[in-house]
């Protein structure tokens, strides 16, 4: 874990999507659509896929009132990195893929200089001999186990055939050595007491944590303005599985587990039936290209080799509501390490893109009520997200 951060603490999250019924007669794969496209009108009024498209459920978990950090928000799975997500015990625990470059992962094409420090610190240098890609990995499988009971693992056997072929070439399956549901009770207890107890657990379960089954998907930071104190530097990861996993709560952060479609999420949202923050807007919005669950797998599969942007929503205060500007946006600051609210009466140094009406932002007029505004090309072959149109009731942005 990078102990030299002094705004951010590092964590990471699981976007857990998993199989639910058969896909409707007649829907065939597609490709992702622009926004304004067909797809974004296919739900009559809605902007979103209609729900009965979907043949998967992404997982939300609800957090407690008494949370600290985001109370009472559903978010995915995932938490804090632990020191023990760094251990070098790991390295033995993974001992066929020592010699593999990150424990048998496929590498990144981005190139080195512009991936997002999470990823591209060298932590060896801060003591740890397993890179971030793994140890972030770790640490989302870890907590996904905690809050939810969801293991995410491979047994030795299954190990021997991951060196011999693209284990990710299908969707995961959650189902690990046949374990019983007590003793995957009182392992997870133990791992709640304790992380390091997740090290243990693999060596005596004789199973890998599938680091392979998880894909890199994006880097969120925490700006300063609105929920707590705590900042986080979050790396997002995606997996699909072939099957709905059982869940329980831990009845300690986590008070309910639900399984949705992502355009369920979000017209829930839009209803004020619960609230999900702006990361989870966002990511469900492009998750929505896909109504297909072996679609979105082959997506993320293929696009992770890319890399991804590290994003830090830097907030612009309007009269009745703020905007969140984000990388590639025309008002985007050229420094954005740290101060991320802008007084809009000052005159920050900001970026040059090539258009000068180029908007990626955020406007948030309510907790309840979002929009997005974006004009310009993704990086890293990623997606836009599904783009409501936007009403003459809704705010304009004036910046």
């Amino acid at each position: 874990m990078n102990t030299t951060l002094k705004r951010w603490k590092e964590a990471a999250t699981l976007i857990l999507a998993a199989g639910r019924r058969l896909a409707p007669a007649g829907l065939s794969s597609r490709t992702p659509e622009a926004p304004g496209s067909p797809l974004a009108s296919s739900c009559g009024r809605s902007h979103l896929p209609h729900t009965t498209a979907f043949d998967y459920d992404v997982l939300l978990l609800k957090r407690s009132s008494k949370s600290g950090f985001m109370p009472n928000a559903y978010v995915f799975p995932g938490g804090k990195v632990d020191s023990s997500d760094f251990s070098s015990e790991w390295v033995d625990v993974f001992q066929s893929f020592r010699d593999s470059a990150s424990f048998g992962l496929r590498s990144v094409t981005q190139p080195a200089e512009s991936r997002p420090p999470i990823f591209a610190t060298d932590r060896l240098s801060l003591g740890s001999p397993v890179p971030g890609e793994v140890a972030f990995r770790i640490c989302a499988l870890r907590e996904t186990f905690e809050e939810c009971g969801v293991l995410l693992a491979v047994s030795q056997q299954e190990e021997k055939e991951l060196l011999l072929r693209d284990t990710e070439a299908t969707t995961a399956t959650c189902e690990v050595n046949g374990l019983c549901s007590s003793e995957l009770s009182r392992w997870r207890s133990l791992v709640i007491q304790n992380s390091s107890n997740f090290i243990r657990m693999c060596r005596e379960l004789q199973v890998l944590p599938n680091i392979w089954a998880l894909h890199e998907w994006s880097n969120w930071l925490t700006p300063v303005a609105g929920y707590s104190a705590a900042r986080f530097d979050t790396a997002f990861f995606i997996c699909c599985l072939q099957e709905t996993p059982q869940t329980l709560q831990d009845d300690r952060e986590i008070v309910r587990c639900q399984w949705s479609t992502p355009s369920e999420v979000l017209q829930s949202y839009q209803a004020q039936e619960f609230w999900i923050p702006p990361p989870q807007f966002y990511e469900l919005s492009r998750i929505c290209h896909f109504p297909l669950l072996n679609d979105l797998h082959n997506f993320s599969r293929q696009r992770a080799t890319k890399g991804c942007e590290q994003w830090l929503p830097v907030v612009f205060p309007e009269d009745e509501h703020h905007i969140s500007v984000l990388p590639g946006d025309k008002l985007y600051p050229l420094d954005n390490s740290g101060k991320t609210q802008v007084d809009s009466s000052t005159d920050p140094q900001l970026e040059e893109p090539q258009d000068s009406s180029a908007l990626h932002r955020i406007v948030i007029l309510n907790p309840y009520s979002t929009t997005l505004q974006i004009t310009i090309k993704p990086k890293y072959s990623h997606l836009l997200p599904i783009i409501k149109p936007t009403s003459a009731h809704e705010p304009q942005s004036q910046l």
